[in-house]
C-alpha cells in the first residue's frame, strides 16, 4: 500500500428503489497516506455523504455497494465479514463521524454511560461505568475538554460542545484514520474554529494519523486540510493541494464553484459573484459524456458525447479534456 492508510479504486455505489437506480458514487478513486488531511467538497447532493458511507462499509436500506475496492489499513472493506469489519476495523483502524452526529448519543443516558456501553460492545469486556469514566476522562483532558462533560446528558450540552465530545468519543481507540461528515455544520464561527483546532490537535498529538473531512464549507476545509478533492454528480473532477484548488482552480466546474462563493480572502472581497447556469444531471440517467458538460462554458461536441479522461494538469488530477482546461490553467 506504500504507506497509504486508505486506497479507494473505481468505487461505485448506487441507490436502488422504486424511483429507479441513482448513480450516487460512480467510479471514484482516492489515496490517503499517513499524516494526510484530505477534504472532500462539492454541492449538496453530489455524493459526498454516500462516499463516506461506502468507504466505511456503512450500509443503508437504499444505498448499495456496486463495485470497486476500499482498502483501509490493509483490510478490504467490502470483502471481509461484517463481524471483522465491526470488531477489527471500525473504531480501531478507522472511525466515522456521520453528518447527523448530534443524533449519535442516547438522550436518556449520561455521556459516561454511553461510553461504557460503547466500550463493552467494541471490546466484549464488561467495563463498569466508573472504569469507562476514568478512561474517557484521561482522553478528554488530553484534548483539552472538561471531563465534567461525562456526567451530563446530551441535551445539557451546547451544539458545539456536543460535537466536540462526539469527536473525542470517536477517537478513544486511537483509530489511524478519522472520517468526519460536515463537522462544522450548524455551528457559529467561534465553535467552528474550536472544532477545526480540535481535529488538528487530535492528529498533532498522535491520536489519529490521518483525516478525511467531508464538507460543503470550503473556508473550513482550507484551514483544516492540505489536500482538497472536488466532487460533482457522483464523480471526482479535481484533486490537488488545498491552496491550489481554491485559489487557482483548473476544472471548469471548480472555477464556476469558486466564482459562486463569497470570497475566502479579504483581498478579493470586491469580486463579483456569479451563478452556475443549468441544472445538475439526473443521476438515474446521466449524460453519456461529461456530466458537467451541459453547464460548462468550455464544452465541446466531444465533451457531450464521450466521457473525459482523468489527466494531470499543473499538479492537479482533473477529469476533463486538455483543451477545456488549457486556458484556465
Amino acid at each position: 500500500m506504500n504507506g497509504n492508510l486508505l486506497v479507494v479504486k473505481d468505487l461505485k455505489g448506487y441507490y436502488r428503489g422504486t424511483f429507479g437506480v441513482i448513480r450516487a458514487v460512480d467510479g471514484v478513486s482516492l489515496q490517503v497516506g499517513e499524516s494526510d488531511r484530505v477534504g472532500i467538497a462539492g454541492e449538496s447532493g453530489c455524493g459526498k455523504t454516500s462516499f463516506a458511507q461506502l468507504i466505511t462499509g456503512t450500509t443503508t436500506p437504499l444505498l448499495h455497494y456496486e463495485s470497486g475496492e476500499v482498502i483501509a489499513d490493509g483490510f478490504n472493506i467490502w470483502k471481509i465479514p461484517p463481524e471483522t469489519l465491526r470488531k477489527e476495523v471500525k473504531c480501531k483502524r478507522l472511525s466515522y463521524v456521520p453528518q447527523a452526529m448530534l443524533n449519535s448519543l442516547n438522550p436518556v443516558r449520561r455521556i459516561r454511560e454511553f461510553i461504557a456501553d460503547m466500550l463493552r460492545d467494541r471490546t466484549g469486556r464488561k467495563y463498569s461505568v466508573e472504569e469507562a469514566s476514568e478512561i474517557a476522562a484521561e482522553h478528554f483532558e488530553k484534548l483539552g475538554l472538561d471531563k465534567r462533560v461525562l456526567d451530563v446528558y446530551p441535551h445539557e450540552l451546547s451544539g458545539g460542545m456536543m460535537q466536540r465530545a462526539i469527536i473525542a468519543i470517536s477517537t478513544m481507540a486511537s483509530p489511524k484514520l478519522l472520517i468526519t461528515d460536515e463537522p462544522t455544520s450548524a455551528l457559529d464561527v467561534t465553535s467552528q474554529r474550536r472544532m477545526i483546532e480540535l481535529m488538528m490537535d487530535i492528529q498533532r498529538k498522535g491520536i489519529i494519523k490521518s483525516l478525511v473531512c467531508i464538507s460543503h464549507d470550503l473556508a473550513a476545509l482550507n484551514q483544516l486540510c492540505d489536500r482538497i478533492v472536488i466532487m460533482y454528480a457522483g464523480e471526482f473532477v479535481e484533486e490537488g493541494k488545498a491552496d491550489d484548488v481554491i485559489n487557482n482552480p483548473v476544472h471548469p466546474y471548480t472555477r464556476a464553484l469558486m466564482n459562486s462563493l463569497l470570497p475566502l480572502e479579504p483581498q478579493t472581497k470586491d469580486k463579483l459573484l456569479s451563478c452556475i447556469g443549468g441544472v445538475v444531471p439526473d443521476l438515474r440517467n446521466p449524460p453519456p459524456g461529461c456530466r458537467f458538460g451541459p453547464r460548462c462554458e468550455k464544452c465541446t461536441k466531444r465533451c457531450l458525447e464521450t466521457e473525459p479522461p482523468t489527466i494531470e494538469v499543473r499538479g492537479r488530477i482533473v477529469k476533463c479534456y486538455p483543451e477545456s482546461v488549457s486556458e484556465t490553467a
